[in-house]
């Protein structure tokens, strides 16, 4: 049995919520211990999409942080995304503020890298007590605190309160009664390739909405050195129903669907393809109690539409960073004092999220999703109020607006 040891915080988990939070702790001068079950560098099965929302997190924590992720050589700034409608017809759409040329917009990057990246941040704290190589078992509450268990049985911690950014197979999510239906859960497949055709000349990630995977879409996202992270996702109730394979559609679409089977001609895998989850934020949901905040991925806080979920992870880790300051100023750790948790969450992302739901269940309707894109073609108008959609969460609303499509139609 080894030794319990005592501190103020504890946070299972160290991929982008875990890490956000812990910077933002020790930035406040609260000392944690992070845990991680694997050794950096790890890979994180991902779409690998760092959007604007990501570098307004860094910001917040250190301005000097961005041009040091633009300088790293894993990173390739993107300046937009580019959507292809289930007819075939495309439209690019910048980033508004790709007009700020002091950097990008947004990036992409390997999980493996960008992880590791924030990992090096969390190493250089002092006061932050990160731990690898360490899997978390049991949970349990008591009166004086949280007890941290590793595999093994042996008590680990005793902590005032625990910030879970332990992914999407949370057992504490699930046994707090965080049960994520399939409708609001979404399966991807993944795979590296080099030298894919026909990338975007500004690295827009591109998004295809192909008819027979709707409402999900396969996607082709340009990284460094020559490589793309290309895959597909689709929600899991879908997959369910139709009883689709998964593995057998993504790779049927490289080789033989004619919009995509071209840009694979001289293209060489640099991985095999691999499968993964992601829970949605298409529901709202309690993500903290007596003690604990769930945040990432273990939050459900997954974008419905787009599958981001790397910002959304980071805003969670900040505002657990936050609520513990809070709780340790009132020495109140009770459900109910952590409510004020869940409110800033949804507060931030509330609204995208359901937004996003809306357009998820927009791509139903294939024939109106092919009449904007038509439209937006034709029409700089259109496309600059889509464009500023991204950035404007007021502008997004429209999208669930009945008369918007109406005067399209005009």
């Amino acid at each position: 049995m080894v030794e319990t040891e005592n501190t103020k915080v504890c946070i299972t988990g160290a991929g982008p919520a875990g890490l956000s939070a812990a910077l933002f702790l020790s930035k406040a001068g609260i000392p944690c211990v992070l845990l991680e079950k694997a050794v950096f560098p790890r890979d994180k099965i991902c779409g690998d999409a760092l959007s604007g929302k990501v570098l307004s997190i860094l910001k917040k924590y250190n301005p000097d942080l961005i041009p040091e992720l633009n300088d790293q050589p894993f990173t390739t700034g993107s300046d937009g995304v580019a959507f292809f409608a289930p007819n075939g017809k495309s439209l690019r759409v910048p980033f508004k503020s790709s007009q700020n040329r002091l950097h990008h917009p947004g990036y992409t990057a390997k999980r493996i890298h960008f992880d590791n990246f924030l990992a090096e941040q969390v190493r250089k704290q002092a006061n932050i007590d990160f731990r690898e190589n360490i899997e978390v078992g049991e949970i349990i509450h008591s009166d004086k605190g949280v007890i941290v268990q590793d595999k093994q049985g042996n008590h680990i911690l005793r902590s005032e309160l625990i910030i879970l950014g332990n992914g999407a197979h949370s057992a504490f999510a699930k046994k707090a009664g965080i049960n994520v239906e399939h409708k609001h859960y979404s399966a991807g497949i993944r795979q590296y390739f080099s030298h894919v055709d026909g990338l975007d000349p500004e690295n827009f990630i591109e998004l295809h909405f192909l008819k027979d995977l709707l409402p999900g879409y396969f996607w082709i996202f340009p990284l460094s050195n020559h490589e793309a992270n290309v895959g597909l996702g689709i929600r899991s109730d879908v997959v369910s129903k139709k009883k689709l394979n998964l593995k057998k559609i993504f790779e049927d679409t490289i080789a033989n669907h004619p919009a995509i089977k071209n840009r694979f001609t001289n293209a060489v895998s640099t991985s095999k393809v691999e499968g993964y989850g992601l829970p949605l934020g298409s529901k709202k949901r309690v993500i903290s109690g007596d003690r604990f905040m769930l945040s990432g991925d273990a939050a459900s806080l997954i974008d419905p539409f787009t599958g981001e979920g790397i910002s959304n992870a980071m805003i969670s880790g900040m505002f657990a960073a936050s609520q513990v300051a809070k709780c340790l100023d009132a020495n109140d750790f009770s459900a109910e004092f952590m409510k004020s948790y869940d409110e800033e969450v949804y507060r931030r992302l509330g609204k995208e999220l359901e937004l996003s739901t809306k357009m998820q269940q927009l791509v139903n309707y294939p024939w109106l999703f092919n009449f904007v894109v038509n439209k937006a073609t034709s029409n700089k108008e259109l496309q600059s109020l889509i464009s500023s959609m991204f950035d404007d969460i007021d502008l997004r609303k429209k999208f669930k607006d009945p008369l918007f499509y109406l005067r399209l139609f005009k």
